[in-house]
């Protein structure tokens, strides 16, 4: 798990409808700042994904990876890594 680079910035801005009904971010600047506030994480695969939520105390062990991938909070990023953003 890493941090946020120009990809994971462009592609937040681009798709945080996904999770917000209102822009949160307008600008790449302010997405860095808004994933950093709520202390999103980068995951290489759908594995850290899973690993990340079992570490915060989801049960993520009802659902396969595609559901997993599905889930609101779960950014896929083009280049296959995730952005998971817990509001």
């Amino acid at each position: 798990m890493n941090g946020y680079d120009e990809l994971c910035l462009e592609y937040f801005l681009d798709n945080q409808s996904q999770l917000f009904d209102e822009r949160v971010a307008e600008n790449l600047d302010d997405a860095q700042e808004f994933l950093e506030d709520c202390m999103a994480v980068v995951c290489k695969n759908i594995k850290e994904v899973r690993a990340y939520f079992e570490e915060e105390g989801a049960d993520v062990s009802y659902m396969d990876d595609d559901e997993l991938e599905e889930a609101s909070e779960v950014f896929s990023l083009p280049d296959g890594r995730f952005l998971v953003v817990e509001a």
